[in-house]
């Protein structure tokens, strides 16, 4: 990655952090500085090649010209799909992505995907420290929490390839995170008024004009 880095100064960046801190946590960390460095659209794949990098054109056109706030590339949407997944891995996505729309009422049928794109704003909007998921629920938690301050989410279909490289992270406490974290973000919402607390305040003023074209939905 170093040395691509030095092929490629000024285009691409690689922020080091001092040992395993989890995958949530990283990503919040890429989310900052992307939005810190003026970038009008955020993107999340996975670097094993799971997730195909010819389909970011169509996560970025459902953003910029269709009206997303939140682009998912979605393996459950009509035209999406696997390949090469072991069946007990799509049995467990599955099961967590009706778990997840059972007990939230999230209208997004691949809450888990790791395949994203945002808007600057939904990021400047979202209290991301806040965001305390490390695993599965932390994708989850990212998208109940961009529905539940009114944006807009558009699922877009793509097949999911088993990883080219790398090894999964898969276990029992990342299992065990989404099914207790799922019920937390339910009961959130329910009884300690969830939006109040992920919103960031300091940016209300400066969201005031994109808040107005925003497509909100109270659920």
């Amino acid at each position: 990655m170093r040395q691509l880095q030095l092929n490629n100064e000024g285009r691409l960046f690689l922020e080091v952090r001092k040992g395993k801190l989890g995958l949530g946590t990283a990503y919040i960390h890429g989310f900052k500085w992307a939005v810190d460095n003026g970038y009008a659209f955020i993107f999340e794949i996975d670097a094993d090649f799971s997730h195909n990098p010819a389909n970011l054109d169509n996560l970025y056109h459902a953003c910029k010209f269709q009206g997303a706030d939140l682009a998912v590339g979605s393996r459950y949407v009509k035209g999406g799909g696997f390949v090469n997944w072991p069946r007990e891995r799509i049995f467990l996505s599955k099961g967590a992505s009706i778990y997840t729309r059972l007990i939230t009422w999230m209208p997004v049928k691949d809450p888990t995907a790791g395949f994203v794109c945002y808007k600057k704003e939904v990021l400047e909007t979202i209290n991301l420290d806040e965001i305390h998921f490390a695993g599965y629920a932390f994708q989850i938690e990212m998208k109940f929490a961009a529905w539940k301050l009114g944006f807009k989410i558009k699922e877009v279909p793509i097949i999911f390839e088993d990883r080219k490289l790398g090894v999964s992270k898969m276990n029992k406490g990342i299992v065990k995170e989404g099914i207790y974290g799922v019920l937390k973000l339910r009961w959130n919402a329910l009884f300690k008024n969830y939006r109040k607390r992920v919103r960031k305040t300091s940016d209300a003023g400066s969201l005031n004009q994109f808040s107005q074209n925003m497509v909100v939905e109270r659920k």
